[in-house]
């Protein structure tokens, strides 16, 4: 089977000749740029020094090039907008460090050193605006810097929280033919899309790291408040949103075809460690309708499969999920409450793919041993695996400090299973 078949028989809920294997298609499946490096250089692949790409500043993650993903066996390849989440493009590359990795950075990539060992990061690389991003001292990545304008309730106006979603461009629309058709012809894995601009409320864009001066409601806080008090102005939002991102979806699908196996509809989180943190009747008014209304699109018009990441314990919010039609669960957090694997895979694995749930990237990857890995994967694989419906991918992305032997024992597991 090639990557491509192996992938959408999973889909499918079809039983493949091995376990699909994700790393890095998307920007919560991937590992962080120290981890690559690090990997890249125990199997031999590069020279001692050589730098690796990041091509998500945000969280900074790694580049997993062709010859990682055809060592590692990676069935999937990712496709992603033009700017990342600071607005500036993955061009320019130039020399970075980060402790002892050495990175290539896009242009756009300016820092600001602060008194305290912090660094600055700023909307499209332009350091005379305000930052968007700090590094604490120590960090490895980066969080968004709060820019909330005052909020006159009396003036709200929903165009402020629309700046970023507009008419897809015609240069994002080149930008998404080109990279979708290399790809598709340039390798024999599934093309996995971030097109942008259905995730409802993700908390991780609301404070826009990509605009200059964003205007509305744009503390994390704020937003999760105004979901109670100014539900009307949200529920606005969203449908005008929703409006402009299906109309975007037609057009990027005109120009991509049904060459991407799926498409990542959204990265909104609903859970914490032990349960959900909205009640599933808030979902379903003011979120639900909104996810139905662009999956429906897409399973009317194409052959792609949506893909949904959300971290935590969402077992109770699991059929509303489903109901709105999201084919794929991401990152499969089996270690939050009520999330085991065995209870999932009954209840819900002939209607959803698990895409993730391989490995607890917060305790056995980065704190056990090689065998303690090697043990958990092997039995994830045994519970997710048969009848299809499963893409092996670790919880989330792989972090830094995460101990190299005990990635190599995960890869060493489904190259075992594969025969």
């Amino acid at each position: 089977m090639t990557s491509r078949e192996r992938v959408k028989m999973a889909l499918n809920h079809r039983q493949p000749d091995r376990v699909p294997i994700d790393l890095g298609a998307t920007a919560v499946t991937g590992m962080h740029v120290s981890a690559v490096y690090h990997v890249r250089q125990a199997l031999g692949l590069d020279a001692p020094g050589t730098p690796v790409k990041v091509i998500e500043p945000y969280q900074m993650l790694g580049e997993i090039a062709p010859d990682l993903r055809t060592l590692l066996g990676i069935d999937t390849v990712g496709v992603m907008g033009r700017t990342n989440m600071f607005g500036f493009a993955n061009a320019g590359w130039k020399e970075w460090q980060l402790y002892d990795t050495p990175l290539l950075v896009p242009a756009g990539f300016n820092t600001v050193p602060n008194a305290d060992g912090s660094l600055f990061l700023y909307p499209e690389g332009d350091t005379s605006v305000p930052p968007s991003g700090v590094m604490p001292a120590g960090g490895f990545f980066f969080d968004s810097l709060t820019r909330q304008p005052p909020i006159d309730d009396d003036h709200l106006n929903v165009e402020d929280n629309l700046e970023e979603f507009g008419a897809i461009s015609d240069a994002d629309l080149a930008h998404f033919r080109r990279e979708v058709d290399a790809a598709y012809h340039g390798t024999e894995q599934a093309v996995v899309a971030t097109f942008g601009g259905t995730a409802f409320g993700d908390i991780a864009l609301v404070p826009a790291a990509w605009l200059k001066h964003p205007k509305g409601i744009r503390a994390v806080e704020e937003w999760y408040v105004s979901s109670l008090i100014r539900t009307d102005y949200v529920l606005e939002v969203f449908d005008r949103q929703c409006e402009i991102g299906i109309a975007n979806l037609e057009k990027i699908h005109q120009v991509v075809g049904d060459r991407v196996a799926a498409v990542f509809v959204s990265g909104t989180d609903f859970g914490t460690q032990r349960g959900p943190f909205i009640a599933p009747e808030t979902y379903r008014t003011l979120y639900q309708p909104f996810n139905r209304r662009v999956n429906d699109w897409i399973h009317q018009h194409t052959t792609w499969k949506t893909f949904l990441h959300t971290c935590g314990s969402v077992v109770a919010l699991m059929d509303d999920f489903i109901a709105a039609g999201f084919d794929n669960l991401n990152p499969v957090q089996c270690s939050a409450e009520g999330m085991e694997p065995e209870g999932l895979k009954a209840r819900f694995g002939d209607r959803v793919t698990f895409w993730g749930g391989g490995v607890n990237t917060q305790l056995t990857l980065p704190f056990g041993t090689p065998d303690e890995v090697r043990a958990e994967v092997r039995e994830r694989l045994r519970i997710f695996a048969p009848g299809g419906g499963f893409v092996f991918n670790p919880i989330h992305n792989v972090q830094a400090g995460t101990p190299v032997e005990n990635i190599l024992a995960m890869f060493e597991v489904l190259k075992e299973a594969a025969g």
